[in-house]
């Protein structure tokens, strides 16, 4: 009789264990494989989406989700146009002209991530520059011919009514950008505020002699990075794009709550990193780029339509269009979480 029951019992058990197993795999094969592109290396500004990561929020929504560093704005857009990557985090305006040069292109941004660009000129003082764009004539600025924020130079330059003829604009790379402005090779350089600010304090350069000139307090009105997904991906699975931005979402709001937090997340994936130097990258996006009054008023993530296409309008100053795109040929809101969800403080 006690055999008995010793066998039912492990056979019992046996049936549970495999159960588990079966459980187990069916909930693996469940996960749906996400390809992300970052826009950037793993740094401050990327601390939602490593929250995310982190925290489960994605594998929650049954995603298995890698995210990759890039090496700048616009390389998240031929990545996901190549179809190497599912989804990535790009240049919004970068995307406008990508699709207008490459017809076809199924790419549309899902989210806002940057309701104010980070575009900015960054100057010395101690090189004649200040917020007077007028400080700006007759200097020497590093502009690295891929960089988003030089693109939008023929628009600063078109609303502020500058003569740029004696101006010198030298094509520089990236790694030597900050570099040369911190050797005075340079007058002043085009990128995003948070780094070069951020770098140019790391080289030694004191804060007071670091003048910032953000190009959307000089009439430049356009959106900054947003999520991107390929429409042939949104198309087959439209609740990974979805399940993806409600996670995504959620690390956005832990972020605001606890950046100091946050950016540990970013700290342990980029081994030169330094977390007081990360942290101040941080808050300068979200104070500046991404928690804007319009943001808190209506929720993150979304656009103002009629905004957007003024924006549309002024990147026809950078280009001239073969077929200028409506705002929903660009931007959809149909993969956002609901309004509720999207609230930050």
């Amino acid at each position: 009789m006690f055999a008995d029951r010793s066998t039912k019992a492990g056979w019992i058990r046996g049936m549970l264990a495999g159960a588990a197993v079966l459980l187990g795999s069916t909930a693996a094969q469940a996960q749906t494989p996400v390809r992300f592109t970052l826009d950037w290396r793993w740094e401050g500004p990327a601390a939602p989406f490593a929250v995310a990561l982190d925290k489960g929020y994605f594998k929650a929504e049954g995603l298995d989700v890698t995210i990759d560093p890039a090496s700048g704005s616009r390389e998240p857009i031929s990545r996901v146009a190549s179809g190497t990557y599912d989804m990535g985090f790009g240049d919004v305006n970068s995307l406008v002209r990508f699709r207008d040069e490459n017809p076809g292109t199924d790419i549309k941004a899902v989210m806002m991530m940057y309701d104010r660009p980070p575009f900015a000129i960054i100057g010395r003082k101690s090189r004649g520059i200040s917020k007077e764009v007028s400080s700006l004539q007759g200097k020497k600025f590093g502009a690295p011919a891929a960089d988003g924020a030089y693109a939008q130079w023929p628009i600063f330059k078109a609303v502020n009514k500058i003569d740029d003829s004696s101006m010198r604009f030298e094509n520089v790379g990236f790694p030597v950008r900050e570099p040369m402005l911190a050797q005075g090779e340079v007058d002043a350089v085009f990128g995003f505020s948070m780094s070069s600010y951020i770098n140019l304090k790391s080289r030694g350069v004191p804060a007071d002699d670091i003048v910032v000139l953000p190009m959307s307090d000089y009439g430049v009105d356009l959106y900054g990075n947003a999520v991107i997904a390929s429409e042939k991906f949104a198309k087959e699975k439209p609740e990974a794009v979805k399940g993806f931005l409600r996670a995504l979402m959620k690390g956005v709001q832990d972020t605001v709550k606890d950046p100091a937090s946050a950016v540990d997340a970013v700290i342990k994936r980029n081994d030169v990193a330094k977390k007081d130097v990360e942290l101040e990258r941080l808050k300068m996006v979200l104070e500046q780029n991404m928690i804007t009054p319009w943001v808190k008023e209506n929720g993150f993530g979304g656009i103002d339509k009629d905004r957007f296409a003024k924006a549309l309008d002024q990147i026809g100053l950078t280009f001239n269009y073969k077929a200028k795109p409506k705002v929903e040929d660009v931007f959809t809101e149909e993969f956002l979480p609901a309004a509720d969800q999207r609230k930050v403080n």
